[in-house]
């Protein structure tokens, strides 16, 4: 991973963790988070370019597709949250393991029902919280681009306390009023 990945990964992450009710900004978060789930899964198939330019796609069309599609917001929040349990799974798993086992997507499909149960379910809190994790892992995953021995539980721990941090301001509960999804 080239460290200006790295490091657009930290900074969207912090985005996602302070601005995640804003459709754009969590398509374009998750969009890069399934991006980089991917290129971690086939690394020898991508070259350099193509592992920049993948979650650098996925984020704009997931941005765009936030971004235009309002009006059809439960809609648009589902299939954001799907991909969010999605790939949520999957960076959490590629935090303890550096290959890919068939078990492993069935574990995301599992997540993503999972992330689409809660958006129907909860709605904003859920929206809150799926920020919360993606930018969470957004930035624990640059994190490791730069801190290599930065594996295991902590970076789970370090991150679960990054997304508790963004769902308590996004909910309202850190001095500011509650985000709306839009």
């Amino acid at each position: 991973m080239d460290t200006f990945i790295a490091i657009a990964m930290i900074i969207l992450g912090v985005i996602a963790l302070a601005f995640g009710p804003r459709l754009v900004i969590l398509g374009a978060a998750v969009g890069a988070l399934l991006g980089f789930a991917i290129v971690k899964a086939f690394p020898n198939i991508l070259g350099p370019s193509m592992s920049f330019l993948i979650p650098l796609i996925i984020a704009v069309i997931f941005a765009f597709g936030g971004g235009l599609m309002r009006s059809m917001l439960r809609l648009v929040t589902l299939a954001i949250g799907a991909v969010a349990g999605a790939s949520i799974v999957m960076a959490v798993i590629q935090l303890f393991s550096s290959s890919i086992s068939i078990f492993d997507w069935i574990l995301a499909l599992i997540g993503a029902g999972a992330g689409g149960y809660l958006i129907l379910r909860f709605k904003d809190w859920a929206v809150y919280f799926l920020a919360g994790l993606v930018g969470a892992l957004l930035v624990v995953r640059g994190l490791q681009y730069f801190f290599p021995t930065f594996i295991g539980i902590w970076p789970l721990l370090v991150g679960l306390v990054m997304a508790g941090v963004g769902v308590a301001f996004q909910g309202g509960y850190l001095g500011m009023r509650k985000q709306d999804v839009v």
